[in-house]
């Protein structure tokens, strides 16, 4: 396969793509209009002559070139586990659900100042399925040895639930994993690690009395719970990766009575799968001291951590050199937010933060770099063909 040295990404129709996907209003919360950003990418895949599968739970499958035995292997497009080395695919991971609710873009709307486009949705990662699809584009149909296969979930923003299982079959079929993610803030570097991340929510129910003539005969699910606060998070271990936040509570029905109810939602981190386990069995294992207070808990770790290894460093140095060819470096970097590459780095290598540069994920100054995108999407358009 030939790559023209010439290729330059055309950052017009770049923007007009990402316009046309960040005016869908995709909330994770919302099938349908997931579904129609998914319609759209769908279009620019079959356009490109790829075999299009519809999974359960809304997840897509876009097959570009994978071996016949393997797109009728696992009923969905999905290759089979008998392909060895380069007859397998090249896995792209995306998502097409934000964080952003309907209405966003009446008070934030996509404009552009300067090299920055700004918008909900537009830095993750609606400009790392249209960078991605630019890349595929370039190769003209000359796809790499096994092919490629690209994922679009629906769900990543709260916790891939429905799509976790496909993404893991899928890795358990390809050669290596790329996530177009974007890559960090400000440095741009790629992702060759990603912490685990939990949540728990712990529900206290105790014993209501009058505050102020019978307190003794009440037990307080609110004390209960901030003790739990203080308990948990020194479960954090900084120095190993480990955090622990309360992040929401709320209980108690009146100021005049003691509190019988109370609900606490923690957020865990983890560098490792032994301090997952560690922090698991610490949350599982609390109790209140006042025993006439119960407590439930749900949740636990969602996504494992995605550890540095072997494979991942390789690819990078790989992606770090291809860059350096093309006249740009990319640095790495191990962050604390979790992505769909955790469901595959502990499975083939995996390489994250291959997409769109900007800024202000989650946030109101969300945006691309115009002036950096079109060398990410080259750099994305060798590994496609190299990996």
């Amino acid at each position: 396969m030939t790559l023209m040295p010439d290729f330059t990404p055309d950052l017009k129709a770049m923007q007009a793509d990402l316009h046309a996907l960040a005016r869908i209003e995709s909330p994770s919360t919302d099938p349908a209009g997931i579904a129609r950003v998914m319609d759209v990418v769908e279009g620019w895949a079959r356009d490109l002559g790829a075999e299009t599968h519809a999974l359960g739970g809304g997840t897509r499958l876009f097959n570009f070139g994978v071996h016949s035995e393997g797109a009728a292997g696992a009923g969905h497009g999905q290759t089979t586990p008998g392909l060895r080395g380069q007859d397998r695919p090249v896995l792209v991971l995306t998502h097409a659900d934000t964080v952003w609710p309907h209405g966003t873009l009446d008070h934030m709307p996509l404009r552009e100042d300067g090299d920055r486009l700004y918008g909900p949705g537009t830095y993750d990662m609606k400009a790392g399925i249209v960078g991605l699809f630019h890349a595929l584009r370039s190769l003209n149909g000359e796809w790499p040895a096994g092919g490629v296969q690209v994922l679009l979930s629906p769900d990543e923003e709260t916790g891939s639930l429905s799509s976790r299982g496909h993404i893991e079959n899928a890795a358990r079929c390809a050669r290596v994993a790329l996530v177009v993610e974007p890559p960090v803030a400000d440095t741009h570097a790629l992702k060759t690690g990603r912490k685990g991340t939990g949540s728990y929510v712990l529900t206290f129910t105790g014993v209501a009395s009058h505050a102020g003539n019978k307190p003794g005969e009440g037990a307080s699910a609110v004390t209960a719970a901030a003790q739990a606060v203080l308990d948990l998070q020194a479960l954090a271990r900084p120095d190993l990766g480990t955090t622990v936040s309360a992040g929401l509570i709320a209980g108690g029905s009146a100021v005049n009575v003691i509190p019988a109810h109370c609900r606490l939602e923690l957020d865990v981190r983890v560098s490792s799968l032994e301090e997952g386990a560690r922090v698991d069995a610490a949350v599982q294992a609390w109790t209140p001291p006042d025993a006439r207070v119960q407590r439930r808990v749900e949740g636990g770790l969602n996504r494992p951590p995605f550890e540095q290894g072997e494979g991942t460093l390789a690819l990078y140095a790989q992606a770090r050199a291809i860059a350096r060819e093309l006249g740009f470096d990319v640095p790495s970097a191990v962050v604390g937010g979790g992505s769909d590459g955790n469901f595959t780095a502990p499975i083939i290598p995996t390489l994250d933060g291959l997409g769109a540069p900007g800024d202000g994920a989650h946030a109101a100054h969300e945006h691309v770099r115009l002036d950096r995108w079109p060398d990410h999407v080259r750099l994305l358009a060798r590994l496609l063909r190299e990996v």
